[in-house]
């Protein structure tokens, strides 16, 4: 699993990640962390479309989860 830079959007962190697929192809996913200690949650999301490149599914897993961390 490759991941990209961490982003700071408000109390989150978001880490867009990828993941190749074993018939070809990479999965684009994001984690998004808030909080601190015992108190820190971690969302991992994993989303559908399979892309031909990583830099492609890191893109998109950038985009999808800083829009996630704007609307909550």
């Amino acid at each position: 699993m490759k991941t990209n830079k961490n982003i700071e959007v408000g109390r989150y962190v978001v880490s867009p990640m990828t993941q190749a697929r074993i018939g070809g192809g990479f999965d684009a996913l994001v984690s998004i962390r808030s909080g601190q200690g015992m108190a820190s949650v971690d969302r991992v999301m994993q989303f559908t479309p399979c892309f031909r490149s990583p830099k492609a599914a890191l893109r998109y897993a950038r985009v999808e989860g800083m829009a996630w961390a704007h609307c909550h």
